[in-house]
């Protein structure tokens, strides 16, 4: 299970960015077409974040279609895996331009009133 390791990496980097403060919530987008399990990696958070300043935390999960775009004539195509077919021109060659994301999207931080 590689989303093990991509939680964690996910955790570090939270934490990094959060410089001690308090988190709230977490939003992560992950494309259909990355081989990336939404599930896993929802199990797998919270483990991580045992015992450390997100222990706690609201995790979303943004899941991203996957498009892709013809080579021979630019039409864009809903792909539901990462190869299809051109429903324009018939071509099997395309690039994918959406669906195998994996970034934080956004943190909520609690803003410290002094």
């Amino acid at each position: 299970m590689h989303e093990l390791g991509i939680t964690q990496n996910i955790v570090a980097i939270v934490l990094e960015q959060a410089r001690g403060a308090s988190v709230k919530r977490v939003t992560l987008e992950i494309g259909k077409l990355s081989a990336i399990m939404p599930e896993a990696i929802r199990f797998c958070f919270d483990i991580c974040c045992q015992d450390t300043l997100l222990e706690g935390v609201t995790l979303e999960i943004i899941e991203t279609e996957g498009k892709g775009k013809c080579r021979h004539c630019g039409h864009e195509i809903r792909l539901s895996q990462p190869f299809g077919q051109c429903d324009r021109c018939d071509s099997f060659e395309l690039d994918i331009i959406q669906g195998q994301e994996l970034q934080i999207k956004e943190m909520e931080v609690e803003e410290l009133c002094v």
